[in-house]
């Protein structure tokens, strides 16, 4: 696993609209996940993994 992928993931565990925002910016992905994430933390955290790990 790449060590910047690696980190990603540390910081989708913590903060999971951060991680979004350093992989995909700010745009539907990260208003997605900050939605997810008011409703619920698990959803918000599944959906930043999602994001960080897909290729």
């Amino acid at each position: 696993m790449d060590t910047n992928k690696l980190l990603l993931v540390i910081i989708a565990i913590l903060l999971p609209p951060v991680a979004v925002f350093l992989k995909e910016g700010a745009g539907k992905h990260l208003l997605i996940n900050i939605i997810l994430c008011l409703f619920f933390w698990v959803p918000g955290l599944l959906h930043a993994l999602w994001v960080v790990t897909k290729s």
